[in-house]
């Protein structure tokens, strides 16, 4: 689990799981908790490194993602891409420096 800046990246081995809209989390009794709100960000973290059971996706709307320990990621749209994928569409580009010597 990564948070970076504004969104979330879940990995699952070498799958990456980019989230820019922060999922609710959902207990086997449906209770949820939103981004913002008390305990969040310790529900969120109690995933990291767990099973998950089961995995729906229905296009352009919703993702929910189950955890074998009854918690549930509740997210309205996600993204599916590889490091490298992300890499090349972020901007972000190695660039060669050289110094060199000038006289005045």
């Amino acid at each position: 689990m990564e948070f970076v800046q504004d969104y979330l990246q879940l990995r699952f081995g070498d799958p990456l799981l980019a989230l820019f809209a922060w999922p609710h989390i959902a207990d086997a009794d449906f209770v949820s908790i939103a981004h913002g709100e008390p305990g969040y960000r310790d529900a969120l973290c109690s995933v990291i490194g767990e099973d998950v059971s089961a995995t729906t996706f229905n296009e352009g709307s919703e993702l929910t993602i189950e955890f074998e320990m009854e918690l549930s990621l509740h997210c309205l749209y996600a993204r599916k891409t590889s490091l490298r994928q992300r890499q090349a569409t972020s901007g972000h580009r190695r660039t060669r420096t050289s110094s060199t010597n000038s006289e005045e």
